[in-house]
């Protein structure tokens, strides 16, 4: 009878185990879902993957051979510290480097091997916190052409969807966008197949992709958000407001904030390990796939999570 009753008991701690795995996947395809709906309001997100080669899923900077003619778009401006340059891309990647003075540089390569590049139009729209370029590609729909919106779109319950809309369909145009941001002013990456690279900044950074690794170091704060690629940031600043995300489905997670870092951690993976150079105040968690507790004197949220990948938490150099 005891057998049967330790039989029982471990029955029910793998189901219970099961249980909290399954959640956690649960959890994970909704943030893929939620990312997908989030990108869609953004109006970035409608492309028929179905319709891109193998070569332009990849994600690779180099030029495809035999392309089309190249078609390059060019912009500069300046915008007030504290305000933002916002790039939003479809089918390309978007590479962000410091500026050598206050001006902000744009460049958009646009090629392709079957569509006219000339099809896909870069829209430049300014507005009260900064400045916005998109790629927009031609609607199938001419009667809803796509629009370029800033911000992630949170408003469009209130507005036409067709606002926040960049359908597109058998157009294999690539337009890569290259990115020099100013000191102090805020960039913003948004793309749906491609990789999103902010190096070597001095502001905060906001990224989001869905086919893509997402690469960032900069003297301010910054988060990331992709569905299939890696995630590694290094950080200068802990003094952000709110909570700080780090999200994939499939992709490790590198974090790297300074020494003085307070703040209550949640990280978690399925199908991965973590480690933390940052010794925990508190913990209600402390395991190899989820760690949440508190650093130094808490504060605002930090979460790192992802479903195929490790979750490393580093003290920056």
């Amino acid at each position: 009878m005891s057998n049967v009753i330790l039989i029982l008991l471990f029955a029910v701690a793998a189901l219970w185990s099961m249980a909290k795995d399954l959640d956690r996947v649960h959890e994970a395809v909704s943030t893929g879902v939620h990312l997908g709906s989030e990108l869609l309001a953004a109006g970035v997100t409608t492309v028929d993957a179905k319709n891109l080669s193998p070569a332009e899923n990849a994600y690779s900077s180099e030029a495809p051979a035999q392309a089309k003619a190249a078609d390059e778009f060019r912009w500069t401006g300046r915008v007030a510290l504290g305000q933002a340059i916002e790039i939003k891309g479809l089918n390309g990647d978007i590479d962000a480097q410091p500026a050598s003075g206050d001006q902000i540089e744009v460049i958009a390569n646009k090629r392709a091997h079957r569509t006219d590049p000339g099809e896909v139009r870069i829209q430049v729209v300014e507005h009260s916190n900064g400045v916005t370029i998109c790629a927009l590609y031609p609607n199938e729909d001419a009667s809803q052409p796509n629009v370029c919106v800033p911000g992630p779109g949170e408003g469009h319950r209130n507005q036409s969807v067709a606002n926040y809309r960049n359908n597109v369909r058998n157009n294999d145009v690539r337009v890569d966008f290259k990115v020099r941001v100013p000191a102090g002013v805020e960039f913003i990456g948004r793309t749906v197949n491609g990789g999103i690279a902010a190096r070597s900044l001095a502001s905060n950074v906001e990224s989001r992709t869905v086919n893509g690794s997402i690469n960032i170091s900069t003297t301010g704060y910054a988060q990331a958000n992709t569905v299939n690629g890696e995630i590694s940031a290094s950080l200068g600043n802990t003094n952000w407001p709110g909570l700080l995300e780090f999200r994939t489905i499939n992709g490790e997670i590198s974090v790297s904030l300074p020494p003085s870092l307070s703040t209550v951690v949640n990280a978690d993976t399925f199908n991965g390990g973590i480690s933390s150079d940052f010794p925990l105040a508190s913990s209600q968690t402390v395991s190899t796939k989820r760690l949440s507790g508190i650093i130094g004197a808490g504060g605002r949220e930090l979460i790192l999570k992802t479903l195929n990948g490790s979750i490393n938490l580093r003290v920056a150099n």
